[in-house]
């Protein structure tokens, strides 16, 4: 089992966040540092981290604003006043100490969800950093706020459910939860009913910031000051409604990336995978092609 290390860190205004860290036992090939998604926490990814640190990688994250043991801020669901941008601004704090705590070593950001918008937003402003990006469960913010309309809207019908439910839709009948979307493996699905820091919703005011964000990620003229051979790995679950109907809104977000000139984008898409593929029944598969890949930008 990876010791992993639990600190405070101070976010972009000072705050007190929770961090994390685990190192591998023998030499590093690099960092990756986790951004996770949203009404989660660093700590589902204990499975991945270990798969990482076992290949060499040392793995840092933290809980975002109104997540996990970072909650205590602003309270849980919430940002604070620094919105969705002050999220991405406390990642980038959090990259600073792993560069500083690992001076010349590859940093690959990888995002999920949530996460993976904060990390395209990061991308546009610190690309020089990192070595690499994997992005998963992702999509182009603002091809996607339709699903998410309809899925609030879903929610608002069903005054026993939440937002994140609304995404159910296709799995209603395979399970009772109401996040089947989320995976294959009901064990996991259970385990994210059952705890207590998963599955809230969002307050009214964060959710705003971070649509408000929509389609910056791949619209802004910033884009093109990316470095054109940045490695980008995006993971989906071909049955992700994250991702939209036949992929569109993941497609939509490449497409971009394309056409801003960045050629070394790679797209794994996992038939019948659902939204959180590092969870999936299959996830062996996927945390040992992210590996493979993995090994293109590690020392």
């Amino acid at each position: 089992m990876t010791d992993l290390v639990t600190y405070i860190f101070q976010g972009h205004d000072g705050a007190s966040l929770a961090g994390y860290r685990a190192l591998p036992d023998g030499e590093e090939r690099g960092v990756v540092q986790i951004a996770h998604g949203m009404a989660e926490h660093f700590a589902r990814y204990a499975h991945l981290t270990e798969t990482l640190t076992a290949a060499g990688w040392a793995v840092y994250g933290n809980d975002h604003r109104g997540h996990g043991a970072s909650a205590h801020v602003h309270g849980l669901g919430s940002f604070g006043p620094g919105g969705f941008q002050g999220l991405v601004d406390d990642m980038a704090k959090l990259s600073e100490r792993a560069r500083a705590e690992h001076p010349g070593k590859p940093l690959v950001l990888l995002g999920h969800s949530m996460g993976s918008f904060a990390a395209q937003l990061y991308l546009l402003e610190h690309s020089e950093w990192l070595a690499g990006l994997v992005l998963s469960g992702t999509a182009a913010l603002d091809a996607l706020q339709a699903t998410m309309i309809a899925a609030a809207q879903k929610a608002a019908a069903a005054p026993e459910g939440g937002t994140l439910q609304g995404f159910n839709g296709r799995f209603a009948e395979q399970g009772s939860t109401g996040f089947e979307w989320l995976s294959r493996d009901q064990a996991q699905v259970d385990l994210y009913v059952a705890d207590r820091l998963c599955g809230f919703e969002l307050e009214e005011a964060a959710m705003a910031s971070m649509q408000a964000f929509g389609g910056k990620g791949h619209r802004d003229p910033a884009l093109a000051k990316v470095r054109k051979d940045l490695p980008i790995y995006i993971i989906s679950g071909e049955h992700d409604p994250v991702v939209g109907e036949g992929l569109a809104h993941v497609n939509a977000l490449i497409d971009s990336y394309r056409a801003a000139g960045l050629s070394d984008v790679e797209h794994r898409v996992y038939a019948e995978g659902r939204h959180e593929m590092f969870n999936e029944v299959n996830r062996d598969e996927v945390e040992g092609e992210l590996v493979a890949w993995l090994g293109r930008v590690g020392g």
